[in-house]
């Protein structure tokens, strides 16, 4: 029979403490030194955190530079439309809030796919003969952000690869590479509106591709995909056996010339996860609102990716009740007027900053059609002083406080994107500092030709 014995010991004004000894057979064995085992600390980061890399924050955390004091700085990078004020959320929005915070009645859990009922609207509010919904159909998250990295974890294995656009978001990146998943980059093409170059996706796909990421409305490029063209891109899905992650955070945003096609109502067979959410066109990204929207008319998905989106769900404990307690409110209350007044005012500043720009001599700017960007084009062999895009827009900062993200962040050297959700007045004086800028750094031919020569 094993023997213990736990001793007490102490005295004076200490407390007692607790001597530990186990007796068993003879045998006494030492707190902290088990078998074999040598203590020592051996604390590591993961492989998934040293794999995870967000060359937005790289790039732009190694710019080492300061803006001028003698100008206001003007920020044009931040993809976030409510930092300035201009851009406020609806009333009945923030009322729906407000109702349900004061209600009580949505301050515990949900379950990790969201309420019923919160699908239930979800499904509703994007149902369409095209496209039929039901609230199985639908996995609430924790923003957009969330919804692609499930679509992602759900269809992608280690060693496995993406296809991914070049310019692209860099989230798509980050979260593959965190994974295991190999990316590859498809273009797009500027002098086609950003349209993808249709060939060279194609080309990429092979027996190890998981998944094909289609991003419209754009972020970096602010461009709207045709009907026509997404049909396109759907036929070389079809034609290889690739599901579709769709990311339409920007869905029905676009400028009035243009039309929106949520790119499940044109697909009759390749299936199709479709990530979208709150954060833009409500503006409120920080009320973290997202869904993955199921379509799988063939039924290729099958019982497997709806289970395996579940299990992974489960993960975390689902996105915030406050909100999806409102939710219902949100999608079928927020009055028509609110969006209209949101694109038009992007649409306004859309037209000034791509008029402005155009008439600056090393620019060309891509004119967008929708989202909350626009993509520049340097003509780097006109400004010989910079290497690259990076440089280029740091300088920009130094000696302007003017600040937009070098494309290289989107995997697409020598353009600039520029966030059309400030202020007008910003807008005007951002692209006059950027035209002085211009003027001041400009070579024509000859002079570039020159100073290549001198270096």
């Amino acid at each position: 029979m094993d023997s213990y014995l736990i001793q007490v010991n102490g005295h004076g004004d200490h407390a007692p403490m607790l001597d530990v000894h186990l007796k068993s057979t003879g045998n006494t064995i030492s707190p902290g030194k088990a078998k074999g085992r040598k203590p020592r600390w051996a604390v590591r980061a993961s492989e998934m955190s040293k794999k995870t890399f967000n060359p937005v924050r790289a790039i732009v955390d190694s710019m080492k530079v300061e803006p001028n004091p003698k100008k206001a700085m003007i920020s044009l990078s931040l993809g976030d439309p409510t930092v300035f004020g201009n851009l406020p959320t609806n009333d009945e929005v923030t009322r729906a809030v407000k109702e349900v915070l004061d209600s009580g009645q949505y301050n515990g859990y949900a379950p990790s796919v969201g309420y019923q009922s919160c699908r239930e609207a979800v499904a509703a509010y994007y149902n369409c003969p095209e496209a039929p919904l039901k609230a199985q159909d639908v996995i609430l998250t924790s923003g957009c952000s969330q919804a692609i990295e499930l679509a992602l974890a759900v269809l992608a294995n280690p060693g496995q690869n993406i296809l991914v656009p070049r310019p692209g978001f860099s989230l798509y990146k980050t979260l593959a590479l965190s994974m295991g998943i190999e990316v590859k980059l498809y273009n797009l093409l500027p002098e086609k509106a950003w349209e993808i170059d249709l060939e060279h996706l194609e080309s990429l796909v092979d027996e190890k591709t998981a998944c094909l990421i289609v991003n419209n409305p754009s972020n970096p490029c602010g461009s709207v995909f045709s009907k026509s063209h997404l049909q396109e891109i759907l036929a070389v899905a079809s034609r290889q056996c690739v599901p579709i992650l769709a990311d339409e955070i920007y869905g029905d945003m676009v400028f009035a010339d243009c039309k929106y096609e949520p790119i499940a109502t044109l697909s009759t067979n390749v299936p199709i996860l479709s990530c979208g959410g709150l954060a833009k066109r409500w503006l409120v990204p920080g009320w973290r609102m997202g869904w993955i929207l199921i379509h799988d008319r063939r039924d290729i998905f099958g019982n497997e990716i709806r289970d395996g989106l579940i299990r992974l769900s489960q993960r975390i404990l689902g996105p915030c009740t406050i909100v999806q307690g409102a939710l219902e409110r949100i999608l079928h209350r927020t009055p028509p007027e609110f969006y209209h007044n949101t694109l038009s005012i992007l649409k306004s500043n859309a037209d000034l900053c791509y008029a402005a720009l155009s008439a600056i001599p090393g620019l060309q700017p891509v004119r967008p059609a929708g989202a909350m960007y626009l993509m520049v084009e340097i003509e780097m062999e006109h400004f010989p002083e910079f290497e690259n895009d990076v440089e280029f827009t740091e300088r920009l900062i130094s000696e302007q406080s003017v600040f937009c993200l070098p494309a290289t962040c989107f995997e697409y050297p020598n353009f600039f994107r520029v966030v059309i959700t400030v202020p007008e007045e910003m807008i005007l004086e951002a692209c006059s500092r950027i035209q002085e800028f211009c003027e001041m750094h400009y070579q024509g031919a000859e002079g570039a030709q020159d100073l290549e020569c001198d270096k």
